[in-house]
């Protein structure tokens, strides 16, 4: 296989080092399937919906009115894009609305808009992606064909992510009783943005994304037919599986804090493949920045509080603490 696509840290014997050997071997064994809740989106059940999110916290979506040939040509876009030589997606002009990166998936984009990485592969996620603000792909345009087309093809996608995102929060916003003005400033789709995920196959055993909650309202994640996605349930984690034709839906922690904790933002992580690289489609959504979010377990805040603390505990613990930051009885 031709590696010249990977980042150089993740390419075989980089530095004369063997990705072989992986501590915590046994998280990798074989984990039960996930039977996650499956919501028909023509039949949009609310009672169903508020079930699903209130014990699991992600769901399968059918009946979703994604076209099948828009998904396909995504992913073969986004295949395309990636075996390019490494070089070039560096030479991808980091500026709204696709910005590249590598080696870290966390929410803020701009510690990777240099590339620059750790000397230590041990501190990286095997991934590189793309970041996409929705609010500005239509403005932006490409002179090279392979990257205009590919944003065309994500203007699209996002269109359908914004309508399927709008009528979910709507039923949960129904269940929980939140005022239209609350409703209104909870879910804001300018802030929508899609991430391109593609996880680099390794001979070790390595995460392409470690354990975590969404800092979204809501993620909707379409996935190829590598698998790797799992979720905690129970204490337990599950491999969720991909389904040809569905998308998946988690809750992220504003859409806990919102609904006072009643529902689950989800826990889940993804695991590299040894032999096959995955490439996953994100879409993620955010509360208006400065709309407060207002419920008993927690002190109000706004998603521009939220964001600015996780920022400062990334560069100060190296993780993202969350909802814990502003819950009331518990505030760190």
């Amino acid at each position: 296989m031709n590696f010249s696509s990977y980042p150089p840290l993740f390419r075989p014997h980089h530095n004369g080092q063997s990705h072989s050997v992986e501590q915590n071997s046994f998280e990798f064994d074989l984990a039960p399937s996930a039977r996650l809740p499956v919501i028909d989106f023509e039949a949009l059940d609310r009672a169903h919906l508020s079930e699903v999110c209130r014990e699991w916290g992600m769901l399968r979506l059918t009946n979703h009115g994604v076209p099948a040939e828009l998904l396909s040509q995504l992913h073969d876009h986004a295949s395309e894009l990636f075996s390019c030589d490494f070089e070039s997606k560096e030479g991808i002009v980091p500026t709204a609305p696709m910005l590249y990166f590598w080696g870290n998936p966390a929410l803020t984009m701009s510690a990777n808009a240099h590339h620059k990485a750790p000397p230590s592969n041990n501190h990286h996620n095997w991934l590189e992606g793309l970041n996409v603000s929705l609010n500005n792909i239509s403005h932006s345009h490409y002179q090279d064909p392979l990257l205009e087309s590919f944003r065309c093809l994500l203007e699209e996608y996002g269109r359908h992510q914004t309508r399927l995102a709008k009528a979910i929060f709507g039923a949960m916003a129904e269940d929980l009783g939140f005022s239209q003005p609350k409703s209104i400033s909870y879910l804001s789709p300018a802030t929508g943005i899609i991430r391109v995920y593609r996880y680099l196959r390794c001979p070790g055993q390595r995460w392409g994304i470690p354990d975590h909650t969404d800092s979204s309202v809501l993620s909707i994640i379409h996935q190829d037919q590598v698998g790797g996605l799992q979720v905690l349930k129970n204490n337990q984690w599950l491999d969720v599986g991909p389904i040809h034709d569905t998308l998946i839906v988690n809750l992220g922690d504003m859409m806990q804090a919102m609904s006072d904790d009643k529902y689950v933002s989800v826990r889940h992580r993804v695991k590299v493949n040894r032999a096959r690289e995955r490439v996953s489609i994100g879409y993620f959504v955010f509360p208006a920045e400065d709309g407060v979010i207002e419920a008993s377990n927690y002190e109000p805040f706004t998603y521009a509080d939220f964001k600015a603390r996780n920022e400062l505990d990334l560069k100060i613990h190296g993780a993202k603490i969350g909802l814990p930051r502003f819950r009331k009885e518990q505030s760190i």
